[in-house]
């Protein structure tokens, strides 16, 4: 670290704290104080004007930890937030006074540097004084020939998986269907030191609830009826690389707690029981939902929010970047040219025209596939007219389809659990009418908030 950052520690336990100053110092940090409480922290702020704050949420004084992030927000001194707590109304509290980060206890030495060169990133991007030798670098990183986009807001996608990359820091990667989150996960691992070993993948919302355990963290023979051998889950497959868990927001609250253990710990244990299995794997989750707003509904653990949201990119969807659709065209097409061995010199302006007058809502996994038809039709060796059928439904954000989606479901259950006077299990109940297992349609019930007095 070229230049000593001042950092004041706000922790009213002297061994945490004294152990948090020996890690920072010998991280080439200084640190220029410890306060135990509210009111010494704001004297040593007067004093020693820090650079950033490590503030402990729960304070044995009367004034908390997120009081004084108020006061920190209002002073525009950068913090971040480090506590073991995991009470979701003082964590939401926490969030609004937006720190630059949040670690949950316990952590390693490694996760708290991460977590501070993290907040360092973030703070510069906001104020503008990010080390250009530090972007030139990850722009100039060429994550993966198949990410094509010259968009604003694509590039700034792409700096931020090349920075995070090299790094093993948890990657969040947010955006609607068919963006290209698997793509961009492909490529941090690629980029990383990991590449030479496993990716992984779990499409969380393509398992049933019963399987969604033994898939993630194996299971031992004679588990459950029909566990004829011992089996390594993803996590097991995945060690030493990187854990890909795409739809993270449809994981069940259940599989929730067990992987947040997983993450914390950093081992497994498999369905069946067994020895406790040390795992060494790199997470990244996709996720087209609001994981705010779920959190904020109770269908999201807000401590698993934390351990996956260290490091969220944000991808576009199509409509808000049309400028990419050329390139993109383009790319497609040679493509599709070298895999089919067939010559294709380019689109007709009109045709063009037509892509860009299109709202994409399947973004650019739907263009991709567009692209492809009309390769496969065109006679010629250019496209020169393109159909795209009128009847696309309207462009609603990603939220808005799945919540009425949710509510159609909901509303469903509902229809079918009045006609069985609220039976869930037993062969007249609704769980039999919808054709899935009691305990399955238990879980959904959960999720969507239904509740019935029955068994």
């Amino acid at each position: 670290m070229a230049d000593k950052e001042k950092i004041l520690i706000v922790e009213d336990e002297f061994i945490v704290g004294n152990d948090l100053k020996m890690t920072l110092v010998k991280g080439g940090y200084d640190v220029c104080g410890i306060a135990a409480s509210v009111e010494q922290a704001r004297l040593l702020i007067a004093q020693q004007q820090p650079d950033w704050v490590l503030l402990d949420i729960i304070l044995k004084t009367p004034t908390s930890g997120i009081e004084l992030g108020k006061e920190l927000q209002r002073l525009r001194i950068p913090f971040l937030y480090i506590s073991a707590n995991t009470n979701q109304q003082t964590l939401e509290a926490a969030k609004a006074t937006q720190p630059y980060g949040f670690l949950v206890k316990p952590f390693r030495e490694r996760d708290l540097f991460v977590m501070l060169d993290i907040a360092r990133y973030r703070y510069g991007a906001e104020t503008g004084i990010i080390k250009e030798e530090r972007l030139s670098s990850a722009a100039e990183t060429v994550l993966d020939p198949n990410i094509v986009g010259n968009s604003s807001s694509m590039k700034k996608a792409q700096e931020q998986a090349g920075i995070v990359a090299p790094t093993n820091t948890s990657v969040l990667l947010l955006g609607e269907s068919g963006t290209g989150k698997e793509r961009f996960a492909q490529a941090i691992h690629k980029n990383s030191h990991r590449k030479n070993k496993p990716f992984v993948t779990v499409n969380c919302a393509a398992l049933p609830v019963s399987l969604l355990e033994s898939e993630l963290f194996g299971h031992e023979r004679g588990a459950f009826t029909g566990a004829v051998q011992k089996r390594a889950g993803k996590f097991e497959q995945a060690h030493g690389g990187t854990l890909f868990l795409d739809e993270i927001g449809e994981l069940p609250l259940e599989a929730q707690v067990k992987l947040l253990r997983t993450l914390q710990e950093k081992e497994i244990e498999k369905l069946g029981g067994g020895p406790l299995i040390k795992v060494d794997v790199r997470v990244i989750a996709a996720t087209n939902r609001n994981l705010e707003k779920e959190v904020a509904e109770g269908r999201f653990r807000l401590d698993l929010y934390y351990r996956l949201n260290v490091f969220p990119i944000a991808l576009p969807p199509l409509r808000e970047h049309k400028e990419d659709i050329t390139p993109l065209t383009l790319h497609f097409l040679k493509k599709f040219s070298t895999n089919a061995g067939k010559k294709m010199t380019g689109i007709s302006d009109a045709a063009l025209q037509t892509l860009l007058q299109h709202d994409w809502p399947g973004n650019v996994r739907e263009l991709e596939h567009v692209i492809e038809r009309h390769f496969i039709l065109a006679e010629g060796e250019q496209i020169n007219t393109i159909d795209i059928p009128v009847n696309q439904l309207p462009v609603l954000a990603a939220e808005e389809k799945l919540e009425t989606m949710e509510e159609m479901e909901r509303a469903h259950i509902l229809k079918v659990l009045k006609a069985c006077n609220g039976r869930v299990s037993g062969s007249m109940g609704a769980a039999a009418v919808l054709c899935i297992s009691a305990q399955t349609l238990y879980s959904k019930m959960k999720k969507l908030g239904i509740k019935t007095t029955y068994k």
